[in-house]
């Protein structure tokens, strides 16, 4: 998968991440990209991202959560 569709879909994943009422719980980041991890209530689930235009959106989108 090119670069750029992969980025769109990890956009697109935090999004619906976000969109169903999940919140950023913490970020890691390795060698091998970041890990994200979302909470809600009892739920929990892990998103990589892989690429840097995934990490800048996914920057922004936690930087709007701060703000809230």
């Amino acid at each position: 998968m090119s670069d750029h569709l992969l980025s769109k879909d990890e956009m697109k994943q935090v999004d619906d991440y976000l969109g169903t009422g999940f919140k950023i719980h913490s970020v890691y980041e390795n060698l091998s990209g970041m890990f994200v991890e979302f909470e809600r209530q009892e739920e929990e689930v892990c998103l990589q991202i892989l690429t840097a235009e995934g990490r800048k959106y996914f920057s922004a989108k936690l930087q709007e959560q701060a703000l809230l």
